[in-house]
């Protein structure tokens, strides 16, 4: 029997939603087809991947992934992210780092994780 799993449901509830936060951000990225956020992409959902199976390695890569989005939306349009379409963007990437940076999610992966 397998006992991988791309989300886990008996997480707290902040895990949970930052992994599907991750999976739903990695689609976009990767269907934008721009080559930075086509990696970021690719790390997105490993460390979804991770966090949903107790991984370590899988919070700690959201999280640097998470912020590195973040930086970077800010770098590249900086006031203009206040503007409609990409102020969605902010509020989702905002989500995921308050997500993973939560204390309870913090907890958590301290105890639980391997």
């Amino acid at each position: 029997m397998n006992d991988r799993k791309f989300v886990n449901q008996y997480q707290p509830q902040t895990l949970y939603i930052a992994t599907v936060l991750l999976y739903i951000s990695a689609v976009f990225d990767f269907l934008s087809f721009t080559p930075l956020l086509m990696v970021a992409a690719l790390l997105m959902g490993a460390a979804g991947y991770g966090i949903a199976n107790e991984l370590r390695w899988g919070y700690s890569l959201g999280l640097a992934v998470s912020v590195f989005r973040l930086i970077l939306l800010l770098t590249l349009y900086g006031t203009a992210v206040l503007g409609f379409p990409l102020i969605l963007t902010l509020m989702f990437d905002v989500a995921m780092v308050a997500l993973l940076a939560h204390p309870q999610s913090r907890e958590y992966q301290r105890i639980w994780f391997k």
